[in-house]
């Protein structure tokens, strides 16, 4: 017996159902949809695929995968057009029918295409290198945790040639000494990084931050054709990705796909209401140089400061 899950839509948004596997019937199927959209079961229409088209949900003792259904599909529901046929009056005839009604449902105009699936997040080791992990996984679709390395290497050289734009003002140090401290395996990654990051491969990077509810946008000037998604906790990153109903992964977007944008901000949102976020004034750090452990962002800067430590990993 296998888990499914569906993304829905209807007039009152979108939505997740997961609460279905593969021996759930129509009939469940359809409880489950007039819960969610509070349209009444006998009146709900499913349609699915791209283009999006009805779906045969009349026999409620049909399994949902023998009607075709696989996880990671988008179902839009809409209310069927109900008859009145309690009048003996004959109505006059239309003048005008621009199209017959299909299998008993009413003709659908303004359906939005939908692409099949739902926005995933992959996690990845949590090692001070997780920023780089993580683009290199949207940009090749796997994990390896090597690729900090080269990435490191193009950062530095970047910031090395260009003293002018990467300034102490900016780097928070020397430009020297940024470009020897990022190629440290125990640095972490930021908003420096991804800007750099976004240029060298030319694709845009929005970085999810659940911590604030918002979408950065690296490179967002820059008109690239593409863009990725990666998931910010306030510390650790982790890459987006769109599992399909065959099971690939999607994690390079066009640009004008807005559908897939507006489904980063909605998980930004329920994220940040259930609280995915770490709390910077809580998690735990190790100093790299002493070892010694110490609590939230403030303990830190201050043992930094004191010390001259400059190199934390998390704990």
């Amino acid at each position: 017996m296998t888990s499914l899950a569906f993304k829905v839509k209807s007039k009152n948004g979108q939505q997740i159902l997961k609460d279905l596997t593969s021996e759930s019937t129509v009939g469940e199927l359809k409880v489950f949809l007039s819960s969610l959209t509070g349209v009444n079961v006998e009146r709900i229409c499913v349609l699915c695929g791209y283009p999006p088209k009805p779906l045969d949900i009349s026999n409620d003792s049909n399994t949902i995968t023998a009607i075709g259904l696989k996880t990671g599909e988008t179902l839009i529901v809409e209310e069927k057009t109900v008859l009145n046929t309690e009048t003996t009056q004959k109505p006059d005839p239309p003048k005008e029918k621009s199209k017959p009604e299909d299998n008993g449902v009413a003709p659908h105009q303004n359906i939005e295409p939908m692409r099949p699936g739902i926005l995933m997040k992959k996690v990845v080791p949590s090692d001070n290198s997780c920023l780089f992990t993580s683009i290199g996984f949207v940009l090749n679709g796997k994990v390896d945790t090597t690729v900090h390395s080269l990435m490191r290497q193009i950062i530095a050289m970047e910031v090395a040639g260009d003293h002018d734009t990467y300034s102490e003002a900016m780097l928070g140090k020397p430009n020297a000494e940024y470009c020897s401290w990022i190629q440290q395996p125990s640095s972490w990654g930021g908003a420096i990084e991804v800007a750099i990051l976004s240029h060298f491969y030319g694709v845009e990077m929005d970085v999810v931050d659940t911590l604030n509810a918002i979408i950065n946008r690296f490179g967002e000037d820059k008109n690239y054709g593409q863009r990725v998604f990666l998931l910010f906790d306030g510390v650790h990153y982790d890459p987006l990705y769109l599992e399909q109903s065959d099971g690939g992964i999607q994690t390079i977007f066009p640009a004008e796909d807005m559908d897939v944008y507006r489904e980063a901000e909605q998980l930004a949102q329920e994220a940040k209401s259930s609280r995915q976020f770490t709390d910077l004034n809580k998690f735990k750090l190790k100093c790299m140089v002493c070892d010694k452990l110490l609590t939230g962002q403030v303990e830190a800067q201050r043992h930094a400061k004191e010390t001259k430590h400059a190199s934390f990993g998390e704990v």
